[in-house]
């Protein structure tokens, strides 16, 4: 039957598809109009045909067979995780939590603990109460200086379960903490690694050395970035393990990887084969030759970068699409942030709906039932191939500076985030890329939460500074957060601008005009008045100035503003800014008579509005 029907439809070739798209643009430029200059450094074609697979290095290869591009296991379950805090000193509540979650779908459970001091054997006990070690995998963040103290407590409470039944992982990053404070927990650190893997030696499934790539996403990092610096940390592990002894099998094995997902669905998909690829090549070049021990271990967690404070039930869209590549790219574990976790203390409600993301995938939607359904995809294929080839390059750019920790002494790193992450938030300004309900339709009546502070809003805590200084650290920040600031500004200050649209002439134009401004004013928190349409110009005026509107904002067609928008600036005078709405022919004539305000989808959406909060006297 299905040859029968493909029968029907005469094959089409490369060239006279790109024939038909050449002459649909009537002389547009195809690479402006129609191919996508990724943030990551490489392009992407409009479209991709099965010829576009030849020549694909990394295909051929089955699940669960190396380089691991499909997957390291022969099948695609995932561990559902979820992280409570223990870092106070708040063991008992931190179990109850944790044995909360597993009653609910949990399936691995983290606990967040302040890695600078020792964990003792009855505080362990506390934290580990009632925990089955023998089925439930363990985690252990925030590990720093004491991390051997800590494991070692941790075996010691587990001292009755099989050393190959007891699965656990303690993030030992000494570079991570480089990242985030530009110093080392201490002078040792480094030296401490063979020490925390000889801990384990034991118990083949505890890995001990975390690579907590998030860290570069946390910064605005491009997925390339974060793939090739998580690599080039891992990597200096390798290096410093191997070079004190330990076998390269035995070092790959203890390392664990934790990225973040990204918004970009398909490229976040595409970097988790990649990254399997990547590790499995740099690990055997260490002569780790067993295939156990170049199988990458990855934990995920959707993005902190991506979620917002505005507006925040829009994080649960964010952590299932998130949630989504990372599953479909067959990682080892996930966890989904509550959609509030940016602003409020973990709740039961914020943690049962980012329990359930997970549940759906696997109960009602069978994700766990496909190994890699990504693979074939013409698009996911090539993408795959695009960020081996930057991230490898990029790789081997660090490694040709001396490795990671020379690297970042030097800045580059840093210096290459910072590039990128200027990038996106210029984009974001200008509105080329959407945070929904942040820069783009907002919530027009929402107010901030109360207990919200701008120290919340800017997210950017000064780090504890605990070793001798080597660089300077990766800045956290999320996306939404300049617009956030600006909005609360607003919120706070006591007053409510009032935007009115005067809507007059072409109906078609006024009303779209008049959306468009709506949707640009309250971004920054103004109250926005709409109308269907005024008879004239001068009515609209009229009815502005009742309504004691601060901003008159002119919206109609371009061929009416040369005439109406300098009579509408006589009517107001100085009672209001007049604002209009597009980028007219007549723009220049206009602002020769005195007119400068100006909003259209070229306009820096950002800078134009904190602009109008300081001539309306918002600080």
């Amino acid at each position: 039957m299905a040859e029968k029907l493909f029968a029907e439809f005469p094959p089409v070739s490369t060239e006279q598809w790109e024939e038909v798209i050449i002459k649909d643009l009537k002389g547009a430029d195809y690479e402006k109009k129609l191919v996508w200059k990724t943030q990551e450094g490489f392009s992407v074609r409009p479209y991709y045909r099965a010829e576009n697979l030849e020549g694909l290095k990394h295909m051929g290869t089955a699940a669960g067979s190396f380089p691991f591009v499909r997957g390291t296991k022969t099948n695609n379950d995932w561990l559902i995780r979820q992280d409570y805090c223990a870092c106070e000193g708040n063991y008992a509540e931190a179990n109850a939590q944790a044995l909360d979650g597993l009653k609910k779908g949990v399936t691995s459970v983290g606990f967040c603990i302040d890695g600078k001091k020792a964990v003792s054997e009855a505080e362990m006990q506390t934290l580990l109460n009632g925990i089955d070690l023998a089925k439930v995998e363990v985690n252990f963040t925030g590990c720093c200086c004491a991390t051997a103290e800590i494991v070692k407590s941790f075996l010691s409470v587990a001292k009755g379960v099989a050393a190959e039944d007891l699965r656990a992982s303690f993030d030992f990053d000494p570079l991570r903490v480089l990242n985030q404070t530009g110093a080392f927990c201490s002078d040792k650190s480094m030296d401490q690694l063979k020490e925390v893997v000889e801990v384990v030696k034991d118990y083949p499934r505890i890995r001990v050395i975390g690579v907590e790539a998030y860290s570069f996403n946390d910064a605005g990092a491009s997925s390339v970035q974060e793939l090739a610096f998580g690599l080039a940390m891992g990597s200096e592990y390798m290096n410093k393990l191997v070079e004190a002894g330990i076998c390269p099998n035995e070092a790959a094995k203890r390392i664990k990887f934790t990225f973040a997902v990204g918004s970009t669905y398909f490229m976040e998909i595409a970097k988790f084969r990649a990254a399997r690829l990547l590790w499995a090549n740099i690990v055997k070049a260490y002569g780790a030759d067993c295939e156990c021990s170049q199988k990458m271990k990855v934990h995920a967690v959707t993005s902190e970068w991506n979620q917002t404070v505005y507006d925040s039930y829009v994080n649960m869209l964010r952590g299932t699409t998130e949630a989504m590549s990372a599953t479909i790219a067959g990682v080892d574990s996930l966890e989904v942030l509550p959609f509030d976790y940016t602003y409020s203390k973990p709740n039961e409600f914020g943690n049962r709906i980012a329990r359930n993301v997970q549940m759906l995938l696997k109960e009602e939607c069978h994700f766990d039932k496909v190994i890699d359904p990504a693979a074939g995809s013409y698009f996911i294929e090539n993408l795959t191939e695009s960020i081996i080839d930057t991230a490898w390059a990029l790789f081997g750019k660090v490694e040709q500076e001396g490795g990671y920790i020379a690297a970042f002494k030097a800045g580059s790193i840093q210096a290459a985030i910072k590039e990128t992450a200027a990038k996106r938030d210029k984009n974001i300004a200008t509105r080329r890329e959407t945070i929904l309900g942040t820069n783009q339709y907002p919530n027009f009546t929402e107010k901030v939460n109360e207990e919200v502070t701008l120290d919340i809003v800017t997210r950017k805590p000064a780090p504890e500074v605990t070793g001798a200084m080597v660089g300077q650290p990766l800045e956290k920040y999320r996306g939404a957060q300049a617009f956030e600031a600006m909005r609360y500004t607003t919120d706070k200050s006591g007053k409510q601008p009032v935007a009115f649209m005067v809507t007059y002439g072409n109906l078609a134009m006024c009303r779209a005009r008049a959306q468009f401004s709506c949707n640009f004013f309250a971004v920054a928190g103004f109250k926005v008045v709409d109308n269907n349409r005024f008879a004239t110009a001068e009515e609209g005026v009229k009815a502005a100035l009742e309504a004691k509107a601060d901003i008159i904002v002119a919206c109609s067609s371009d061929d009416e503003y040369a005439e109406s928008v300098p009579q509408i600036a006589s009517l107001v005078g100085d009672k209001a800014i007049v604002v209009v709405a597009g980028d007219p022919a007549c723009k220049a004539e206009l602002e020769a008579k005195g007119i400068t305000n100006f909003i259209n989808v070229k306009s820096n959406v950002l800078e134009t509005l904190k602009d109008y909060q300081t001539k309306l006297g918002i600080k």
